[in-house]
């Protein structure tokens, strides 16, 4: 503007600026402000600017700068008000665009293989608190189901090891029919995926169709298991892994014996894992009154603990490598005085946990999940998730010695005198697999 007078070009040379429709009005509202910087060597001549289309008329054109400054000045503030709720509008639908972007590339990545296993509809199992609570439950159930016919597969691989080593006809029948059922629930599973996306499924038909298939799973998992005792004749009775594939709050196996009162202990295992954050809890022992009377955890980023009537001391455990180790934590209740060993030697050791407080009796043991109460109560995010073999109890301290022949599988390692590793001693719960201990084998 302070550059001299406005250059008037032909209409058709006006293509890359401001909207025709705004020239106008806009001009016509500025001028009081602009005409004394164009008029000073022009005297009192007025400007007026009027957009023409190329195939319009001049003289009509001309007709239109005849409306009043305040009109022409409303007309401005309008647009001006248009502009900006459009802006506002499409501000908005940018972040709708962004929610449902991010909704459609979770449904994309999520398949039905990827999803947690589901069989806590059965008596007895609690309520499953693992996962992203904003997960439609639809959506958690196939999820689960779906990891739940994975480790079937992978029995039934076990299996077919199995067979061929041990070839029956009865075997391998058997194991075509349970093969032939879990491809049918696979596609009753894919047929509800797509009755949901659909929205064909109402709840009380949701309810019946999960109902029928968890009814099939649980057949499933009791003739898998009654296959797999099959094998039992042909290895020792401790020659056998604990294996809990997927991060469950129904996966577990429980000690058919309780612990005795104890003034001090030895507790002794192999263990496998490369779970993170955390590997879990291999091992619960409650009471009544106390659900953390004895308790080995990892959970989260912190270090494995022991846990004592609830007191807590912190292992010097390096483990989760996907290797087998051995491990043994021993304590006394005078001074509550414990040592901690992996794979033979002592790595840590201290005192003042839970002094001059015995282990209580007439308890529940669990392996593979934490108790919240006597003997249930789970929480998925501190399940354990790895393998687990040869978990012996003593009530005394071992000698290193003694440690050093369990973690080297020397043939004169003692089996455990409060709780012994053996097949008869352990009852197996919602999918968890047995199968056998490879570790010693691999060492001798």
């Amino acid at each position: 503007a302070g550059a001299g007078p406005e250059r008037a070009e032909p209409s058709g040379a006006m293509a890359a600026g401001p909207p025709r429709s705004l020239l106008l009005p806009l001009l016509l509202l500025l001028g009081p402000a602009l005409g004394p910087a164009l008029g000073q060597g022009l005297g009192q001549t007025r400007f007026i600017c009027t957009s023409v289309p190329l195939d319009g008329d001049v003289c009509a054109a001309s007709a239109l700068g005849t409306g009043s400054a305040e009109e022409l000045k409303g007309t401005v503030l309008q647009l001006r008000e248009t502009v900006l709720q459009q802006k506002e509008t499409i501000m908005n639908q940018k972040e709708t665009i962004r929610e449902l972007t991010a909704k459609l590339g979770r449904c994309e990545s999520q398949s039905v293989l990827e999803l947690p296993g589901e069989a806590k509809g059965r008596k007895g199992f609690a309520k499953n608190t693992m996962g992203d609570l904003s997960r439609p439950p639809a959506a958690e159930t196939l999820s689960q189901l779906g990891q739940t016919l994975q480790s079937l597969k992978t029995r039934l691989e076990n299996l077919e090891q199995f067979s061929r080593m041990n070839s029956t006809s009865q075997t391998n029948n058997l194991k075509d029919i349970l093969q032939n059922k879990i491809d049918d629930l696979e596609k009753q599973v894919l047929s509800r995926v797509n009755s949901l996306e659909e929205g064909k499924l109402s709840p009380r038909n949701e309810s019946e169709e999960r109902g029928k298939i968890e009814s099939t799973l649980t057949s499933l998992h009791q003739r898998i298991s009654d296959l797999e005792k099959g094998q039992k004749d042909n290895r020792p009775p401790d020659r056998f892994q604990l294996t809990f594939p997927l991060r469950t709050n129904y996966m577990y196996a429980k000690v058919k014996k309780s612990l005795p009162e104890m003034y001090a202990f030895s507790i002794c295992m192999w263990i496998k894992s490369s779970a993170s954050p955390g590997m879990g809890t291999p091992f619960s022992y409650a009471v009544p009154g106390q659900a953390n009377e004895l308790v080995l955890i990892e959970w989260g980023n912190n270090p494995m603990e022991i846990l004592i009537n609830d007191k807590v001391a912190k292992l010097p455990f390096v483990i989760n490598d996907g290797k087998w180790h051995h491990i043994c934590v021993t304590w006394t209740t005078r001074d509550g005085v414990w040592e901690a060993y992996q794979d033979g030697t002592q790595t840590g050791n201290g005192e003042n946990l839970a002094p001059y407080h015995p282990i209580k009796p007439q308890g529940v043991l669990v392996l593979g999940q934490e108790q919240d109460t006597l003997g249930g109560g789970f929480d998925a995010t501190q399940a354990f998730v790895g393998e687990l073999a040869h978990f012996n109890v003593w009530d005394r301290k071992l000698s290193p010695g003694e440690v050093y022949g369990l973690a080297t599988c020397s043939s004169k390692a003692l089996a455990g005198n409060v709780i012994a590793w053996a097949e008869a001693n352990i009852d197996i719960y919602g999918g968890a697999t047995k199968w056998t201990f490879e570790a010693c084998r691999q060492l001798n």
